[in-house]
């Protein structure tokens, strides 16, 4: 699974982003004594589980882990993609042929698994804990990627903001419809509906960036961010924070 792709501004050549999930909303003030609508999000440590090269995968990239996942729990795969301690036949043919095989991170299993593309190599080494006052030393703006809360089927009222019909007389239980979908005068007499119409459907539930947020504050010793304003999905949700790339 994959990042979006680098930025145009990072940490020389650390890794563009990190993963974590959101605590909730709060405010805090600043020096000058102005309070500001603040997230808390819950932001590493990552542990580094792969890192891709041009050579070898044709392009650049640190691919980072989140959250311990119990043993008992994992899968054999994500087992082996952890740790060189679990025996398998692939491996031992591979390292009889005198196959180099690529370092493991020596960790627990990772419930969540993240790339971010790079646009240069990495001196970042497999294995390696990153933490957000590190990656994030002097990013005074971030992005922050997540996924919305899903809201189910929904009429037009809730999905696209509709007004509705009136509630006045002559309108029988329609309140909440969306009114005439034909098109006969602005389509010149074709009847049929404009593309993109907006209607009932699935609302929510989708992947949504929101850019350019103010770094408020990183608490180091808690692995903490603030940032400034409100950013997608519940509280708990899995959310990608990496430099914006907004420029302007």
């Amino acid at each position: 699974m994959r990042a979006p792709g680098a930025a145009n501004q990072g940490v020389g050549t650390m890794p563009l982003g990190l993963l974590g999930t959101k605590v909730g909303m709060t405010q805090v003030y600043d020096d000058a004594g102005k309070i500001a609508p603040v997230t808390i999000i819950q932001l590493g440590p990552c542990p580094v589980l792969q890192v891709r090269t041009q050579e070898r995968d044709g392009y650049d990239a640190v691919q980072l882990g989140f959250r311990d996942k119990k043993r008992e729990k994992a899968t054999r795969p994500e087992r082996g993609h952890v740790s060189s301690a679990l025996e398998s036949k692939r491996r031992r043919v591979r390292t009889a042929a005198g196959v180099q095989l690529p370092p493991k991170p020596e960790c627990e299993p990772q419930r969540y698994v993240r790339e971010f593309r790079l646009e240069a190599p990495t001196d970042v080494k497999v294995g390696a804990l990153l933490k957000a006052e590190e990656v994030f030393k002097d990013i005074p703006h971030v992005d922050v990627i997540g996924t919305t809360k899903g809201r189910g089927f929904t009429g037009v009222m809730k999905r696209h903001n509709f007004g509705g019909l009136r509630g006045s007389h002559g309108v029988k239980k329609g309140n909440r419809q969306h009114g005439s979908i034909a098109s006969n005068a602005s389509n010149r007499g074709s009847g049929r509906p404009k593309k993109g119409i907006r209607m009932a459907g699935q609302y929510g539930h989708e992947r949504v960036t929101v850019r350019n947020l103010a770094v408020v504050r990183i608490d180091a010793d808690n692995n903490l961010m603030l940032v400034k304003g409100a950013i997608p999905g519940p509280n708990g949700g899995l959310v990608l924070v990496r430099p914006t790339n907004k420029r302007g």
